[in-house]
């Protein structure tokens, strides 16, 4: 949360472009009236909505630098206060020298996520398009980049502002129902209640998976790779990632710690993680890996339990390796080095579960292992459509739709259908920010960069 000396009515300052050097860096500076500031900081009045040259000077009247001015007056900025951004050359110690200027200046330094912070205090943002900002700035995906703009630009709020109007405008009508009780007039037949509550049901239950695809975009999956000593794991990866990445030897127990490598398949991030194999030893550094595999094997999301189709019926394939994973992980038998022993890539679903064979040497079978990992995930494409929903989004959707299940379970009774329409209306809107306590407001934008 904003510290106590945050108000939303002083001036802030940041660097906002990242660390480091490069060819341009930028100040931004946001708080009321700045067009004194920016004469004190540039020798001139500024001109509203104009790129400018401008030399940034110091109290003394000398040059820190020079670059260009850019100012936006209240309202029409990114916060809705004024804005001032300084354009200029992105060494660290010139960024810290204009910034230390505009504290001089009257400035505080501004906290993560306060520009945009006070963008959604003076409504030029709501919450779902604030989060929308930080979710573009760390995508790791195209296509995780491309729905966190469709956030940004309002899309997602739109959908769950038609919906939260549709539940308001059934909500009315029950009410004026309530209040009139001498009109007798049939509520359920002549607003046709239910067919209206079921089309936003099936509204919402399109929102809610088209987000729950989004939030496999934001986060991806865990996916550990286990088993024996010497059963491919490391090639596997290695195929995977499309590159060499791990130590690949016949010599068993190459790898002594975790590898993770993360990938993309259909725009998913999956984060792969190579583990030390599975076994008795006496070595100490092998024992240590051995239980920092076991430590991935709780915190996965889907485990591949490599066996040497090869010697499958041998102690040395690794068939009998006992993985003891947490209940609800998904475990698929990845049967490796089928180049070796003549046999064809399969998926084989039996008792002890799903199988596929493949060769993570040669490549054969990998296309399987892939379209089974987006299985897994319940992956299915949605084109466009995809939401990058956060937990809180999800959460708040699913108590939605569990008002509207329980307004059609409570009919006849208006005040009890009324009542869950209120409350499937105030859940959607905790997602744009119009039902949303203060505290959880100050832990969504402290993840933010400073200067954003």
């Amino acid at each position: 949360m904003p510290s106590p000396a945050a108000r939303p009515t002083d001036t802030i300052a940041a660097i906002a472009t990242a660390p480091g050097r490069g060819g341009i860096g930028v100040v931004r500076v946001s708080g009321p009236a700045l067009g004194e500031f920016a004469r004190a900081l540039s020798g001139r009045a500024p001109r509203p909505r104009l790129a400018s040259f401008a030399r940034f000077l110091d109290a003394r009247g000398e040059a820190i630098d020079e670059g260009l001015l850019l100012y936006f007056a209240a309202p029409a900025s990114f916060t809705g206060e004024d804005v001032i951004e300084l354009q200029g050359h992105g060494g660290p110690v010139v960024m810290q020298m204009l910034l230390a200027r505009c504290l001089e200046l009257g400035a505080r330094l501004a906290e993560p996520g306060e520009f945009t912070r006070r963008a959604f205090l003076n409504g030029k943002l709501d919450l779902a398009q604030a989060e929308g900002v930080a979710d573009l700035i760390e995508a790791s995906t195209v296509a995780a980049a491309r729905s966190a703009v469709r956030s940004l630009s309002g899309r997602f709020s739109e959908e769950i502002h038609r919906i939260r109007d549709g539940l308001i405008d059934l909500r009315m009508l029950v009410e004026a129902t309530l209040d009139f009780p001498e009109e007798e007039i049939d509520f359920l037949e002549q607003a046709r209640a239910l067919p209206r509550l079921d089309a936003l049901r099936r509204k919402l239950e399109g929102v809610l998976d088209r987000a729950r695809q989004g939030a496999l975009l934001r986060s991806g999956l865990n996916v550990v790779l286990a088993g024996a000593p010497n059963v491919g794991k490391s090639s596997l990866l290695n195929q995977l990632a499309g590159e060499d990445r791990a130590i690949v030897t016949d010599i068993a127990g190459t790898t002594r710690d975790a590898l993770r490598e993360t990938i993309q398949i259909e725009g998913i991030p999956l984060h792969i993680i190579d583990t030390a194999g599975l076994r008795e030893t006496s070595d100490a550094v092998e024992r240590i890996g051995i239980e920092r595999t076991r430590q991935e094997l709780q915190r996965a999301d889907v485990v591949l339990k490599l066996v040497d189709a090869s010697r499958a019926g041998e102690q040395a394939g690794g068939a009998d390796v006992d993985l003891d994973l947490p209940a609800g992980v998904e475990c698929i038998t990845v049967l490796n080095k089928i180049d070796l022993c003549g046999l064809q890539p399969a998926r084989i679903e039996g008792e002890a579960g799903l199988a596929l064979r493949l060769s993570a040497r040669q490549g054969e079978g990998v296309d399987l292992l892939r379209a089974e990992l987006l299985r897994v995930a319940g992956w299915h494409a949605h084109g466009e459509d995809v939401i990058l929903a956060r937990e809180r989004h999800l959460a708040a959707l699913r108590a939605a739709l569990t008002h509207v299940h329980e307004a059609a379970e409570v009919l006849p009774a208006l005040e009890l259908f009324a009542e869950e329409l209120r409350l499937a209306g105030e859940a959607l809107g905790e997602i744009t920010g119009e039902f949303t306590a203060d505290d959880l407001l100050g832990v969504i934008f402290s993840r933010f960069c400073i200067g954003k």
